[in-house]
């Protein structure tokens, strides 16, 4: 299938409106204080619809803000999977330092943000590791398994032995999908 444009109908295109140019995804932004008020109320179990409509209230209307309510979910979506919170990242880089010191093959991985927050953590234990060594040829993940308070999906790393049996190769949370 060719996929090049070979057709232009002009008549089929729509002004552009100044007006409406905010809600072009490039233009849309959370400013400071949207940040502030989502964060709060959500903190405070207020319903994301109620807080974004106290935006638009606040602000005079829809056509006031920079972003739409989609944007709102997004980012309170991305503050919830921010995994730190709350002193369980501290918890989970002492236990992980703690399993280091009683087995020098447990291995880990945590990745931080800007805020030095935890957002991507991998490990494996000494018996996985070796596993991998002997069925690591083929190895799935599921993304879809579970999630913790975090919104975090739990990712097993799976092998499968020569008779057939799957294998724990490896352990993961993602913030996000696209990691």
């Amino acid at each position: 299938m060719d996929s090049r444009c070979s057709v232009v109908v002009h008549e089929h295109n729509h002004d552009i409106s100044p007006t409406k140019s905010r809600l072009i995804r490039g233009n849309r932004r959370l400013n400071l204080q949207a940040k502030r008020t989502l964060d709060i109320n959500d903190q405070a179990s207020v319903r994301l619809n109620k807080t974004f409509r106290s935006l638009v209230g606040h602000v005079g209307g829809f056509e006031n803000l920079d972003f739409v309510e989609c944007d709102t979910r997004n980012y309170i979506g991305q503050q919830r999977r921010v995994f730190g919170k709350e002193g369980d990242g501290q918890i989970l880089m002492q236990h992980f330092s703690t399993m280091r010191e009683l087995n020098n093959y447990f291995y880990y991985e945590i990745d931080t943000n800007a805020e030095n927050r935890i957002i991507n953590v991998f490990w494996v234990d000494a018996r996985s590791k070796a596993a991998s060594m002997d069925f690591g040829d083929v190895v799935s993940f599921d993304t879809t398994y579970l999630t913790n308070k975090y919104d975090m999906p739990f990712i097993p790393f799976v092998g499968v032995k020569h008779h057939r049996q799957s294998i724990l190769l490896g352990c993961g949370l993602l913030s996000s999908e696209d990691t």
